[in-house]
């Protein structure tokens, strides 16, 4: 029963956590609507997320002691020393993503404002980055508790982040218009464009 609840309530986190920041990152289409107060809501919307996604958090922990009845193992055949070094080895290079891509978002990065303009630092080279180190983080938790279903059910977070990133990007439109266009063709989504040396003449 204490399995099937917690994987119960992980679904519904993730669920809600896709519907609220996907609400979060629309400020600029909300306010066509309701007015200026679209970005304080927004700033709600975004905290309602972070704590769904707190929530998932808590629930892949407690799958270590609740795991489902399924034909899998329930832990690696390996030792769990070799499962944190696989968690090491993906949490510095995404949490260095994150954290570089919240520096440069700044107070955006959990509040939009209207008066906000386009972020510079590593945005430069990619457009995405605090999706590019969050979503891996799903499997650095898989790892630590030490569960191949975890590990393969945090795949499904890849097209969840896809569509937020997405959702991102037609509001910024909105937001900036040309300019957001122009920084699209400049830039990557998630992986930096190889832009090709210019001709000398």
């Amino acid at each position: 029963m204490i399995p099937c609840i917690n994987f119960a309530v992980l679904i519904v986190s993730s669920f809600l956590f896709t519907i609220f920041y996907v609400k979060s990152v629309s400020p600029a289409a909300l306010e066509k609507r309701i007015g200026a107060s679209a970005y304080r809501k927004c700033a709600t919307y975004r905290m309602v997320a972070s704590v769904f996604m707190m929530v998932v958090a808590v629930n892949y922990v407690l799958y270590h002691w609740f795991p489902l009845p399924l034909p899998l193992p329930d832990t690696f055949p390996w030792h769990y020393w070799v499962s944190v070094l696989i968690a090491a080895a993906i949490a510095v290079p995404s949490l260095y993503l994150m954290l570089r891509g919240v520096k440069d978002a700044g107070e955006e990065t959990m509040r939009p404002k209207r008066e906000h303009e386009m972020y510079g630092g590593i945005y430069e080279q990619i457009r995405h980055p605090q999706a590019v180190g969050e979503f891996p983080l799903w499997w650095v938790f898989a790892f630590l508790v030490h569960s191949p279903f975890l590990v393969l059910f945090s795949f499904l977070y890849i097209p969840v982040w896809y569509y937020l990133c997405v959702a991102e990007e037609r509001d910024l439109l909105i937001r900036y218009g040309t300019a957001y266009e122009e920084y699209r063709q400049r830039v990557g989504f998630w992986i930096p464009k190889s832009h090709p040396p210019h001709k000398t003449t």
